[in-house]
């Protein structure tokens, strides 16, 4: 995922993000859970920004379209 495709991240974000291995990118995304569908689903239409240090993710399930949020643990 490049620079380009993520325009809702803010500056922080989008380099912490970038920093992630593209195969552990995919695995984060596919990996969020839902609490009205009850188990994991794939993230869609979020965007990033950073709280304490951590990448946060807010964006929608791709399943029930509920919002849902993941949090990738800074260094």
């Amino acid at each position: 995922m490049s620079m380009k495709s993520i325009p809702k991240f803010t500056g922080p974000a989008a380099i912490m993000w970038a920093a992630i291995p593209a195969d552990a990118k995919k695995q984060l995304l596919s990996n969020v859970w839902c609490g009205k569908c009850r188990h994991e689903v794939i993230i869609s239409n979020f965007t990033g920004t950073v709280k304490s240090g951590c990448l946060l993710l807010v964006g929608l399930c791709a399943e029930c379209h509920g919002d849902v949020a993941r949090v990738v643990e800074g260094n």
